[in-house]
Formats: C-alpha cells, sequence, structure tokens
C-alpha cells in the first residue's frame, strides 16, 4: 500500500478519516482559507470536482489559518463559508498546520514528494498537490496556479 493511504485525518466533526478511502482515485489535495485573495479559486475547485467526480476524481480542502490569519473561525464556520457562498460538495476536513512544528503530518509527507519553490516550505494558501490513483503525489501546484489550468493534467490521471 502507498504511504498516503496510512494517513488518518480529521473530518470537520473531529471523526477520524483514512486517506485509504480515497484509494484508486485521482486527489487533488489544497490547503484553503477563506479570508484570501485566492478564495474565488473555490469556484475553480467545484467546477473540476462537478465535471471530473463521476471518473475519480476527490479534492480534498484542509483550511490553514497560518498565513495573515486568512482562515479564522471554527470548522463548522468554514463549512457554513464555503458551502454558502462557494457551494463546495467536494470533502472538506478540519484546519490544519501545513508548516512548522505542529503541522499535520499529511503535509509533512507531501511536502517530502514534491518540493515547490522554497523547498519544501508551504508558499501560501491555495498550494496544491495532485495524486494518481495509485497515491503518487506527481505534480504541486503554486497558489497562483488556477484550478482551470490544472485541468489538463488532472483529466489526463483520471
Amino acid at each position: 500500500m502507498n504511504e498516503l493511504y496510512t494517513f488518518t485525518v480529521k473530518n470537520t466533526k473531529g471523526e477520524d478519516v483514512s486517506l485509504a478511502d480515497y484509494a484508486g482515485k485521482v486527489l487533488l489535495i489544497v490547503n484553503t482559507a477563506t479570508g484570501c485573495g485566492f478564495t474565488p479559486q473555490y469556484t475553480g475547485l467545484q467546477t473540476l470536482y462537478e465535471k471530473y467526480r463521476d471518473r475519480g476524481l476527490e479534492i480534498l480542502d484542509f483550511p490553514c489559518n497560518q498565513f495573515a490569519n486568512q482562515a479564522p473561525g471554527t470548522d463548522e464556520e468554514i463549512v457554513t463559508f464555503c458551502t454558502g457562498r462557494f457551494g463546495i460538495t467536494f470533502p472538506q476536513f478540519s484546519k490544519i498546520d501545513v508548516n512548522g512544528k505542529n503541522e499535520s503530518p499529511l503535509y509533512t509527507y507531501l511536502k517530502r514528494q514534491q518540493k515547490g519553490t522554497l523547498g519544501s516550505k508551504i508558499k501560501w494558501n491555495f498550494t496544491k498537490f495532485l495524486v494518481d490513483r495509485k497515491g503518487n503525489v506527481v505534480a504541486r501546484f503554486a497558489p497562483t496556479v488556477t484550478p482551470e489550468s490544472m485541468e489538463k493534467e488532472i483529466a489526463a490521471l483520471l
């Protein structure tokens, strides 16, 4: 089994979710924020999800408040904002840290697999990791890369 599938994360209700539940799917794992200049990317993410979920795409949303406190509020408040403002239907998880001593082990792993312009450190909200159906982290996209511009890479894995 691929190492990615050994991780357990918390959903927005605080319940454990095994990433093994997503084995065989193409994953786009994103650290998000509700008060960021990139927050409108939720629209593009939802569009991709609606277009490709039946072919095996899952988008995993991990809110993160480490960058200029742009994801304030509780998990419940974040879900309410995202579903109300952007109609999000893809899985959202509990708020995490993506850098530093309290970073999520999932993000430690993702950053080891695909380094960015700052080395392994996550630069900002809406950094995206693309994972193939076997659990291999095949690409890392900067926050400035829009969901629409990743569509070709995603479709190729489906």
